[in-house]
């Protein structure tokens, strides 16, 4: 938001929320139809992106004052630790924090390992957690709202790179409702890697009506034994609830030469706080706690206190 000139090089950031107001915003793509359709440009050039580039770096001149440079650093290393501070998980105490089990799966897996997301938190934690260094890919169903994106992008991608890991941050909404692809991994021998977020729940729709004030109705999942179902379709499944297996059980799923599934039960009212609180999303939230109480779910309330007050 504080960037005087925003250059887009053959992206297509899909999140207009977060496009500065005021700055000179360029966009270099070589598909024309992508040129300023998600915010208003100053100038758009159809065009390759490396080529452009050579262009116009001889162009440029050196800029002294790294003052914005530094100041921008220094918040990415303070998001940062403050993000690392809620990836915590103590042995016995359950149920764990999704952020822990999203540290955890990144630390283990492949260097260029292929990850897909299904859309809610799931996309929070892979944004939030997974390490990107110009190897690995993240796939994901971005500014849309289709669940159940995850297996059937990792089965197109284990399918592309067969040589490749291939793994899954996959909802227990999104898994249920494309259970199917289970068979279509075991028929394929695809050795896709599916880590559950599994909380009974659809998380982020819960946490949208949270923010709006309304109480949650028609969230909540009654899930059947995903590591009975896997087994029966012939993969490899371990279900997780204590932080202290889950380390081992994602080595093991990780080492399985076939399909595998980890089932994490995680925190169901783990919050995933936007970068930045607006004033109707904090009145929404006082509104549902006080709906929450009068209608005798405190326990709610009590909760989701106690989840992120004790880590």
């Amino acid at each position: 938001m504080e960037a005087d000139t925003l250059l887009m090089l053959g992206t297509d950031f899909p999140y207009t929320q977060f496009y500065p107001e005021k700055a000179t915003i360029i966009q270099v793509d070589r598909r024309g139809e992508n040129l300023g359709r998600r915010t208003r440009l100053d100038l758009g050039i159809i065009g390759d992106v490396k080529a452009t580039l050579r262009a116009l770096v001889p162009l440029m001149e050196e800029k002294r004052d790294d003052t914005h440079l530094k100041r921008f650093i220094q918040h990415d290393q303070d998001t940062r630790k403050g993000l690392d501070e809620l990836a915590v998980g103590h042995p016995g105490r359950k149920p764990m924090h999704p952020q822990y089990v999203a540290k955890i799966v990144d630390e283990l897996a492949a260097d260029d390992a292929i990850f897909c997301c299904d859309v809610g938190t799931p996309t929070v934690w892979a944004a939030r957690y997974l390490t990107m260094n110009g190897k690995r890919r993240l796939l994901g169903s971005f500014n849309h709202g289709s669940m159940a994106n995850a297996m059937p992008q990792a089965i197109g991608a284990q399918l592309a790179f067969p040589g490749r890991q291939v793994v899954t941050f996959s909802g227990d909404g999104g898994l249920s409702m494309l259970m199917g692809d289970l068979l279509s991994m075991h028929q394929r021998k695809l050795p896709v890697k599916i880590i559950v977020f599994s909380n009974s729940a659809l998380a982020f729709v819960e946490l949208e009506m949270m923010a709006a004030g309304i109480l949650g109705q028609g969230t909540e999942l009654v899930n059947p034994d995903f590591v009975a179902i896997a087994r029966s379709a012939g993969m490899f499944g371990v279900r997780v609830e204590d932080p202290a297996d889950l380390k081992n059980a994602v080595i093991e799923a990780f080492q399985h030469e076939g399909p595998a599934l980890v089932d994490a039960v995680v925190n169901r009212t783990e919050l995933s706080m936007p970068p930045t609180i607006k004033l109707d999303q904090a009145v929404g939230f006082n509104l549902w706690a006080l709906k929450a109480v009068l209608n005798g779910r405190g326990d709610e309330v009590v909760d989701l206190a106690v989840s992120h007050l004790i880590r």
